[in-house]
């Protein structure tokens, strides 16, 4: 088995095709575990869950194999406020999965000499990869959080790179450095802001995770016309922290329910499409962007049962599923002026009709009319599932 290290991650980014060889040198002048603080949490790749705590004195080999392994390490939680051991509620900065991190900055094609705004600084590595490639004065990078936005400050500096860094609204990208060639976001959003097109000269790309309210996401490769629209295809599966601005608080369920046990006044029927046919990324994406302003959560039990929630966010209509493994028949409850579960059905076989479309297929067109998704041109526009 390689050792953990710089040179075993190099060897596996290379053999998957994430890291190619243009980004091989900042890779290896730039080393990861310069931008990991001493305390972590280490992810799992593939996953969104978090490991418990390492502390890099407590445990300095867990920690460097943490560093070194290709996954996401989650370096702060519920904006700074929890700092105990365990775990907190959200991850709210991470040192993201390094397949992640090589394949963005190669979907983002810069040249030298580039101009490029970076949204979310995070840990700093990613504004140092960028800078050893295109030269430090040609890089902005904006972060909200002002604590990480020092330390970031403090490891770029100690790394050698002098990118000029921002506290700020990501939302709003950087006025004073633009227009830019390229625009990055490490973080996710649900509508584009336009700041980052307008900042943008017409040619120049946007790379940015983007998904619905109701889950599944994808990073998206913009390029920005002359007129000021944007529109490029999805490049890929992922799943980051929401930029601050767009953060939505999600109302508890006995709201839905006005004080009343489930399940309330809600209406009995029984489906045969099973929760677990609507579960993976991929279709969460499909049904997203079909069933707008609702979204899903799991209540899970401990014998492999749940009950699948679908909730709108204007707090009018809610539907619940029973999954239990074996059976090809599940109860179904609805209540409000939107029938949920009817929704998430036909936007499931809409998506079923078309052939199944992976991330691949499906793109992501802004104007002055709003954001359209399509399926494979731009001309057929993914449609709505009408409540």
């Amino acid at each position: 088995m390689e050792e953990a290290g710089p040179k075993g991650l190099a060897s596996a980014l290379l053999a998957s095709g994430a890291l190619t060889s243009d980004w091989l040198p900042a890779f290896e002048a730039v080393p990861r575990h310069f931008f990991v603080p001493d305390v972590i949490w280490p992810g799992r790749a593939g996953m969104n869950r978090q490991s418990d705590r390492v502390v890099r004195s407590d445990e300095p080999e867990a920690w460097w194999a943490a560093v070194y392994r290709d996954a996401p390490i989650t370096t702060q939680w519920d904006d700074g406020t929890y700092t105990g051991p365990g775990k907190g509620k959200v991850p709210s900065c991470s040192n993201s999965m390094p397949t992640m991190v090589f394949s963005m900055l190669d979907a983002l094609s810069v040249e030298e000499g580039h101009r490029v705004l970076e949204i979310g600084t995070g840990t700093g590595w990613n504004a140092a990869l960028l800078s050893h490639r295109v030269g430090a004065a040609n890089v902005v990078t904006v972060e909200v959080d002002a604590t990480s936005a020092r330390a970031a400050r403090t490891r770029l500096d100690a790394a050698g790179y002098e990118p000029l860094t921002v506290v700020g609204d990501g939302a709003e990208g950087f006025p004073g450095r633009a227009p830019y060639d390229r625009v990055i976001a490490t973080c996710s959003v649900g509508s584009l802001p336009r700041a980052w097109i307008g900042q943008t000269k017409p040619g120049g790309v946007i790379v940015a995770p983007w998904g619905p309210v109701y889950g599944g996401e994808a990073v998206v490769r913009l390029t920005v016309a002359g007129d000021g629209t944007a529109s490029g295809r999805f490049v890929g599966s992922s799943a980051f922290m929401r930029l601050r601005a767009q953060r939505t608080a999600r109302t508890h369920v006995r709201e839905y329910l006005g004080g009343r046990k489930w399940p309330a006044d809600g209406v009995r029927s029984v489906t045969d499409l099973s929760p677990e046919a609507v579960a993976d990324w991929h279709v969460m994406f499909a049904i997203g962007v079909q069933v707008p302003g609702a979204f899903p959560w799991a209540e899970v039990y401990g014998d492999g049962s749940y009950t699948l929630w679908l909730r709108d966010t204007a707090v009018t209509s809610w539907a619940t599923v029973d999954y239990e493994p074996g059976r090809d028949e599940y109860e179904v409850w609805q209540s409000g002026p939107r029938k949920l579960w009817a929704e998430v059905r036909a936007a499931y076989h809409w998506w079923d009709a078309q052939g199944r479309p992976g991330f691949d297929r499906f793109g992501l067109t802004v104007d002055a009319d709003g954001e359209r998704v399509w399926l494979d041109e731009p001309g057929r526009p993914v449609p709505l599932v009408r409540p």
